[in-house]
């Protein structure tokens, strides 16, 4: 397939305005969200509260404030993705998308907050009880409240599972348990009303205890996402596809992806190409490639390395294959790629990858190659051991 220049530039015109039109869409879909959690959190906060206070119930108290944590997680998601849509600039040249996985780490720490928070007072009332006076008012607030907190968080967490949104998915999944929660304090009433044993306070431990476990999981997944995790190995499989279906691309190896948001992706990757194409030919093919990689997968490709195989050596692949059964026979050896052979000079390069299961990878990848040299006498072997990016 080839692209004059005009047509690169409208092609690219066009995918940059496409993305720019998804991404309003994704910010309106997540400020639209977070407002009807903030409006339905409100409200049930201070129907919750008042009913608490009247029954004299701290888990229906303590479940009030719960609500009043998730509507300010709701702002501060609005807040988040206000600022994270903002245009790159000097200072930020990849832009402020990762403010979104900041913002879930202040909803993971507001959770957990919340749940200590509730642990305290409810130790406190195990300590020094109180009888609670529950009404049929109370109940039937309280239920809805557990209808009410179902549909929110399923909601919620669809609308962040489709634009991929960690803030709002943390949301729903916290309103989902919630409604557990407001469900326990129904059946500690029941339990009061039907045996006349008062289960609140220890009642409120359990379920501040199941608010910091929320808590401690939302805040470690989000750290995660910021030290910067393994690209998704089917999405990663995806691009190299689209890569090696360019006519001349043998293959496409060592992809790394550096995400700066949610679906905002930098990346690299390398490419087998004929050893006779011009610098006219790959430089063409390599923006090619970039075009459609960005197209089909919204990854910005900032660069294309290159890996020539030999198209004039009858015998390479032969050699080739006798080195890739040779590195191959090692454990933890993961693939080869980039080998060119050249006789007349008597060298060979290749890179190896080796996997992060190994227990020493230097040692494999020296042993690997050590096999090499003694399978090819008089050769010089220039090596380099790859990580295990996106193989697996």
């Amino acid at each position: 397939m080839a692209y004059s220049t005009e047509t690169v530039k409208r092609l690219c015109g066009e995918a940059t305005g496409a993305r720019a039109e998804e991404g309003q869409s994704r910010d309106a879909v997540i400020i639209r969200t977070s407002v009807i959690g903030i409006a339905a959190n409100v409200l049930l906060a201070v129907f919750k509260a008042v009913v608490g206070l009247a029954s004299n119930s701290i888990a229906i108290v303590m479940d009030a404030v719960n609500n009043i944590s998730d509507a300010a997680s709701s702002v501060i998601t609005i807040v988040g993705t206000k600022l994270a849509g903002r245009e790159p600039d000097r200072k930020h040249p990849f832009g402020y998308g990762r403010i979104e996985y900041l913002s879930a780490m202040i909803i993971s720490l507001l959770v957990l907050y919340a749940g200590v928070t509730a642990l305290v007072e409810s130790v406190k009332k195990i300590l020094a009880p109180e009888t609670p006076d529950y009404s049929a008012a109370t109940l039937i607030i309280v239920a809805a409240a557990v209808v009410v907190k179902i549909v929110l968080g399923r909601y919620v967490k669809r609308a962040g599972e489709k634009v991929r949104s960690d803030s709002l998915v943390n949301s729903g999944e916290d309103a989902t348990l919630d409604s557990v929660i407001s469900a326990s304090t129904l059946v500690a009433a029941g339990v009061y009303l039907l045996f006349g044993v008062s289960l609140e306070a220890w009642l409120g431990a359990v379920i501040a205890a199941v608010i910091i476990k929320a808590g401690v999981e939302m805040l470690r997944d989000t750290l995660s996402q910021l030290l910067g995790e393994r690209a998704d190995a089917a999405f990663a499989r995806e691009i190299k596809a689209t890569v090696a279906d360019h006519p001349g691309i043998s293959g496409a190896y060592d992809l790394i992806l550096h995400n700066y948001g949610p679906d905002a992706f930098q990346g690299s990757v390398h490419i087998e190409v004929p050893d006779t194409l011009s610098a006219d030919e790959l430089d063409r093919l390599i923006r090619h490639v970039t075009i459609d990689v960005y197209k089909k997968h919204n990854v910005l490709l900032t660069a294309v390395g290159v890996y020539s195989v030999n198209t004039r050596d009858p015998e390479a692949a032969e050699a080739r294959e006798k080195v890739r059964g040779i590195v191959l026979s090692h454990a933890h050896v993961m693939q080869m790629h980039g080998f060119y052979i050249d006789r007349a000079e008597k060298t060979m390069r290749f890179d190896l990858v080796v996997s992060f299961d190994a227990p020493d990878r230097k040692q494999v990848f020296a042993e690997a190659c050590q096999a090499v040299e003694e399978a090819f006498p008089g050769y010089q072997i220039h090596a380099n051991m790859d990580m295990d990016y996106s193989e697996s």
